[in-house]
């Protein structure tokens, strides 16, 4: 939409769907590059109060009158947009495009803010976020530091952005949807898996791994691909000269974990790596997931130039992402533990994790679905997933961008889900009372979704906190 406009004529950028984790990333890198940035959202968040706090103009009324003047000049102000959002639907985007305005998708936005970058990008179904977070965590631990957009916000820094003016290192989180990642050229990437997804795009999984091999065609001459041990089948990777594949999983391939060791609720291994082993390699955030994503992002700062010494200290000191197997209450009596999955190979490798950790204590989750297409194509896999735990509480599906099908909700999910686990379906404004009601049976609590579920994580740990000690 609009003709490509030179990053050096712009003087204003305007965000439609500001609030988005990946837009806020590009947000706070337009303000810190000297910028004006503006925006619209649907709805408030903590996110967009600290968007505003660092300079962003934010406002959350679909009205092109709020679009402020110094972004209302056609040749010096640049829009980026959401693929969740449509002119159809959004009166401010309809406003620039019969305007003339140069607009651009987040992802084109990315790709050419990288673009002379060298790119370390983590792509895949699940796990993208903690690996890249894992991934700039170490390499900010070096004397060139990292550059980084990453979807999630890391802890250390309480941020989804890291600049650094002494490296053209950049890590970045490759998202698939809507082929986003197609934008980016990365030097190197790990690809974590594959597995169906986002098939209201694709159409067909065939037509999703093909996007991912692609994807892995555009990694640059001279470069790497970090590749889940067990993928290479399924995707049969076409590379360009001069690009090195690597295996990598928990146990086995060119880096692996070996010699695992779990006590007193924290995780240790050694790193094993054609590069040279590391020893007792401690997680910041003991998940058994977290082996894997760690065995990524080691190999990842480890082909990237990391020393030994600086990747132990930096996996150690990783204190994760929001909303990622995030901890928000852990005493004797009671755990809670908020986590952001949404697919059903995500919710597997949770319920394992919790699992891992407290083999002995009763597992509660309560799953919010997200997407209706999702939901209608995966319930099953969800079913299988959630009958992991020992009791399950279902809310309504969270609809993000789509209209409701008819047919699909929540009961779908439940129907299969292993007899005696399965406790009931609650709305949002029911899941206090609902918590506030089982409390005194609660051992390990855990909240599951990407949806707006999160938004109760702290009234769930105070009630939960009610008399514990």
């Amino acid at each position: 939409m609009g003709s490509d406009m030179n990053m050096n004529q712009i003087e204003s950028v305007y965000f439609i769907g500001a609030g988005g984790i990946g837009m806020s990333a590009l947000v706070r890198f337009f303000l810190a590059n000297g910028k004006y940035v503006a925006g619209y959202d649907r709805t408030p968040s903590e996110l967009t109060s600290a968007l505003s706090a660092e300079g962003a103009v934010i406002h959350f009324e679909d009205s092109v009158e709020l679009i402020p003047e110094r972004c209302r000049n056609v040749g010096n102000t640049l829009v980026v947009y959401t693929p969740a959002i449509t002119a159809d639907s959004n009166t401010e985007m309809r406003w620039f495009i019969d305007r003339g305005f140069t607009l651009q998708k987040r992802a084109q936005v990315l790709g050419t803010a990288t673009q002379n970058m060298d790119a370390l990008c983590v792509a895949g179904t699940h796990g993208k976020t903690t690996t890249s977070a894992m991934t700039s965590h170490i390499l900010d631990g070096t004397e060139e530091g990292c550059n980084a957009f990453l979807g999630g916000i890391l802890k250390n820094t309480h941020s989804n952005l890291m600049i650094s003016k002494r490296t053209k290192r950049v890590v970045v989180e490759a998202d698939e949807f809507d082929r986003s990642f197609h934008c980016l050229r990365p030097l190197r990437t790990v690809v974590t898996a594959i597995d169906a997804d986002h098939l209201d795009i694709y159409g067909t999984y065939e037509n999703y791994v093909e996007s991912f091999r692609h994807y892995v065609s555009l990694i640059r001459p001279g470069g790497d691909l970090i590749l889940r041990n067990g993928l290479e089948d399924r995707l049969r990777p076409e590379l360009q000269h001069g690009v090195q594949q690597w295996s990598y999983s928990a146990d086995n391939g060119n880096f692996h974990a070996t010699n695992v060791r779990k006590a007193d609720g924290g995780i240790v291994f050694d790193f094993v790596s054609p590069l040279g082993n590391i020893d007792d390699v401690a997680l910041g955030v003991p998940a058994i997931i977290n082996i894997e994503n760690g065995v990524a992002a080691m190999a990842m700062a480890q082909l990237s130039g990391a020393p030994a010494s600086v990747i132990r200290e930096r996996m150690a000191s990783f204190r994760g992402t929001d909303r990622r197997f995030d901890f928000h209450l852990k005493t004797s009596a009671k755990v809670y533990v908020s986590d952001y999955a949404h697919h059903p190979e995500e919710l597997r490798q949770c319920a394992i994790s919790m699992r891992g950790l407290y083999a002995d204590k009763k597992i509660t989750a309560i799953f919010q679905p997200h997407l209706y297409s999702r939901t209608r194509d995966f319930h099953k896999q969800f079913a299988d997933s959630l009958s992991l735990f020992d009791e399950v509480w279902l809310l309504d599906i969270y609809p993000a961008r789509e209209l409701p099908i008819p047919g699909v909700t929540s009961e779908l999910i439940a129907k299969d889900i292993r007899p005696g686990v399965f406790k009931g379906v609650v709305s949002m404004e029911q899941v206090p009372d609902l918590v506030r009601n089982i409390a005194t049976d609660v051992e390990v609590l855990v909240t599951v979704g990407a949806g707006d579920l999160d938004n109760l994580a702290d009234r769930i740990t105070e009630i939960l906190s009610e008399g514990t000690v």
